[in-house]
């Protein structure tokens, strides 16, 4: 019953807590506005460039937190072993569309500290089950930017080369990464790195095999080592089939750093997952600890739940003036009793129900 009536927002984060809650993480919760000056320094990690601010009675100037993610950082300590922390909260940005302000509900999870093999796994595994919530048709999609950047380092050509080839990178663009590298004049061989990135998209096994000979040492040797290890561990997790490794997933390298990753549910053309590494935003912070972490929006949902329910509630229980309310009311009550979601109308307006109880006079049942 409790599926029946919630939204689907509403269960999925329901759900996603008691999963996060089963691995032990715990719950953490943050006021809605913090000091501005946590944002700001970090205003290029945000997802939306726009912070709604306003000022304290004491003038200080506060922000409507856009992003949990700074918070959590910003309260860990460094005594060592592990923080792993789920949460629930809205987040407040400017659209980057309408320019209006937006409340965003998101649910998520961070493990900080002394991160290792076993927590990168479980964070991902974790991705895969949330989705696996939402919906048994999704895709996770998985790179590991330990790789690309062994890479660029090679090429060693500067931040404006970096940035030009992970949009190319992002868009699967061949072509024009073939063309930005005859441009800036990188050697053929790392051209030939470059492109076999750029074309590293599909089943785990197969984009290990291509990857294979762009990492035969350095750092590029060892983010192989930790993706074939990370796709040993997933094979028997019980999602392989819906896990690709995608190397188009690029997030911005001063804040992230090795396994990065976005999932996909059928019937939403945006990603509803995101996260990756991030030990990167962590040193920029001042924290020595490393960290992984996701977020799921939730906001993205309610399309989702539109498309994807046929109906509205159970029952549509109809009655006019001459219906007793004693018989409305036992007729509801018999219904929801019954583990059905009943809506009591005097017309049927647009809602989608799957039958009518018809309590006017002379009325006819569906």
């Amino acid at each position: 019953m409790a599926e029946t009536i919630l939204k689907e927002e509403e269960r999925v984060a329901f759900d996603l807590r008691a999963l996060y809650r089963q691995y032990g993480y715990l719950p953490y919760k943050m006021s809605k506005f913090e000091a501005y000056d946590l944002y700001a320094s970090n205003k290029d990690f945000l997802v939306s460039e726009g912070v709604i601010t306003f000022n304290d009675t004491d003038g200080k100037l506060l922000a409507l937190k856009p992003d949990v993610t700074l918070s959590i950082i910003k309260t860990s300590n460094e005594s060592g072993g592990k923080r792993k922390v789920y949460y629930h909260e809205n987040v407040y940005r400017i659209s980057g569309e309408t320019k209006q302000f937006k409340e965003i509900p998101q649910v998520g999870l961070e493990c900080i500290g002394s991160v290792d093999g076993y927590d990168v796994y479980e964070t991902v595994q974790l991705a895969a089950k949330s989705l696996a919530v939402i919906s048994k048709d999704f895709a996770l999609d998985i790179s590991h930017l330990g790789i690309l950047s062994a890479v660029l380092d090679e090429i060693a050509l500067g931040e404006e080369f970096n940035r030009e080839i992970m949009r190319l990178l992002s868009e699967k663009n061949l072509h024009e990464t073939r063309s930005a590298c005859q441009r800036y004049g990188v050697s053929e061989s790392a051209t030939d790195k470059l492109l076999q990135i750029v074309r590293a998209y599909g089943d785990m096994q197969s984009v290990l095999a291509l990857l294979a000979p762009v990492c035969k040492e350095g750092k590029a040797e060892k983010a192989y080592k930790e993706l074939q290890t990370l796709c040993e561990l997933l094979k028997k997790g019980g999602y392989a089939d819906k896990i690709r490794f995608d190397f188009s997933v690029v997030n911005d390298m001063k804040y992230y750093n090795g396994i990065v990753f976005k999932g996909f549910v059928d019937g939403v053309c945006e990603g509803v997952l995101s996260g990756g590494q991030y030990d990167r935003l962590m040193a920029r912070m001042g924290k020595k600890a490393h960290a992984i972490g996701f977020a799921v929006y939730l906001d993205l949902l309610e399309g989702f739940r539109k498309r994807k329910t046929e109906y509205d509630i159970d029952a549509l229980v109809l009655y006019d003036a001459t219906t007793p309310v004693s018989l409305v009311a036992d007729t509801v009550e018999s219904l929801v009793k019954a583990g059905k979601s009943v809506s009591a109308r005097l017309v049927r307006g647009e809602l989608r129900y799957k039958e009518v109880v018809d309590l006017t006079s002379g009325g006819k049942n569906d």
